[in-house]
C-alpha cells in the first residue's frame, strides 16, 4: 500500500465536532457480502481514510465492528480518530434505543459519532427486496410520528451514546415541518447528490441552516441494486461535462465526481471495495483541484436525475414514487 493520505479536508458540524469530508460507504447493494466489505474497511483505514458510513440495514455492523477491534488493538487507529455514522431502519423507529444500542454491541463502540433517522417514515422493506415490493402498512410522511423518533435521538444525544444526530432523506418541505420542533438540531444530512441531481436548492438549505450536507450515490451509484435503476437513468461519468473535466486533469470521470462534492462544500462517501479506487477516491480530493470555471461547467451537468427513487416505501393509495418527496 501507498503512503498514508493525510491531509483529507474536513467539516466543523454545530455540536464542535470535526467530520471528514471523504468518507468509505459501507452498503454494498447486493453484490458484496459482510466479508468483502469489511476487508474493505480495514484496507481504507490503513490508508488514511478516517469516516466509515455505516448502517444497521447494511446487515454487515457486525464484520466491521470485529475488523475495527483489530485495528484499535494494532494500534492503527484510535477511536477518538474515526468518525463512525450509522441509522435507525425504519422497522425500529419505536424503540430507536434498542436500534443504537444493537449497532453500538455490533460495532464494538461505546458512542457513535453521528446517528442518522435513515428514512423520514417507519415504512419497512426486507433488505435485498425487488423494486415491485410494497408494505401494506406503509403510511405517508407524519411530522408527530418522525418527531417522536427524533425525540429519541436526542435522548441518545443527552446521554453520549452519540455525539450528533442527523437526518436522511429529506426535503426541504419536510424540514421545514421538523425543524422549528427540534430541541436538538440535526448536525448532518444526507441525501442523493451527484453530478446529474445535484439537489442545489436542499443544498442551500441545509447549508444556511448550518447542517452539513453528506452525499450519497456521488458518482452515480453503478452498483445500485436492480429495484433502484429505471428507464432513463443517467449515467454521470458519461456526462460531457463530467468527461470534459476528467480529460482535461488526465482522471476517471469517477474522480471529477467526488472533488467536484468535496469542493462545493459537501461530505462524500463513495463506496468500493478495490484497493485502488478507494485510495484513489480519497487522495483525489488532497491535490489538484478544479478551476472555478470547470466547476461552473459542472453545475450544467444538472439532469435532474434521482436514482434511488424509494418506490419500495409507497403507502397503499400512493401511484409515484415522486409523492414520497413532496
Amino acid at each position: 500500500m501507498s503512503e498514508k493520505i493525510t491531509n483529507v479536508p474536513s467539516y466543523e458540524l454545530n455540536t464542535g465536532a470535526v467530520m471528514p469530508a471523504v468518507g468509505l460507504g459501507t452498503f454494498g447493494s447486493d453484490k458484496y457480502n459482510s466479508e468483502v466489505i469489511s476487508a474493505a474497511v480495514a484496507g481504507a483505514v490503513r490508508a488514511g481514510y478516517r469516516m466509515l458510513d455505516c448502517a444497521t440495514v447494511y446487515q454487515n455492523e457486525d464484520r466491521i465492528g470485529e475488523v475495527l477491534d483489530g485495528l484499535f488493538s494494532e494500534g492503527v487507529v484510535k477511536r477518538e480518530d474515526l468518525f463512525i455514522t450509522s441509522k435507525v431502519w425504519n422497522d425500529e423507529h419505536r424503540d430507536v434505543r434498542k436500534a443504537c444500542e444493537r449497532s453500538l454491541k455490533d460495532l464494538r463502540l461505546s458512542y457513535i459519532d453521528l446517528y442518522f433517522v435513515h428514512w423520514p417514515f417507519p415504512n419497512y422493506h426486507a433488505p435485498g427486496c425487488d423494486g415491485d415490493s410494497r408494505n401494506p402498512d406503509s403510511k405517508p410522511f407524519s411530522v408527530d410520528e418522525f418527531m417522536d423518533t427524533w425525540r429519541q435521538l436526542e435522548a441518545l444525544y443527552d446521554e453520549g451514546l452519540v455525539k450528533a444526530i442527523g437526518m436522511s432523506n429529506m426535503t426541504v418541505s419536510k424540514l421545514d415541518q421538523v425543524l422549528p420542533l427540534c430541541r436538538i438540531k440535526p448536525s448532518a444530512l444526507e441525501m442523493e447528490c451527484h453530478p446529474s441531481f445535484q439537489q442545489q436548492e436542499l443544498f442551500d438549505y441545509a447549508k444556511a441552516h448550518d447542517i452539513v450536507p453528506i452525499g450519497f450515490c456521488p458518482i452515480g451509484s453503478p452498483s445500485r441494486p436492480e429495484r433502484d435503476r429505471s428507464e432513463g437513468d443517467v449515467a454521470d461519468m458519461e456526462l460531457d461535462e463530467v468527461v470534459s473535466v476528467a480529460k482535461a486533469h488526465n482522471i476517471h470521470p469517477a474522480l471529477v465526481c467526488l472533488k467536484w462534492a468535496v469542493q462545493r462544500g459537501m461530505c462524500t462517501i463513495p463506496f468500493s471495495v478495490k484497493e485502488s479506487q478507494y485510495i484513489s477516491n480519497l487522495k483525489c480530493t488532497t491535490e489538484d483541484p478544479l478551476t472555478e470555471e470547470e466547476m461552473e461547467l459542472l453545475k450544467k451537468a444538472e439532469r435532474g436525475c434521482r436514482l434511488v427513487k424509494g418506490q419500495v416505501f409507497l403507502w397503499p393509495g400512493a401511484t409515484d414514487w415522486k409523492q414520497l418527496w413532496e
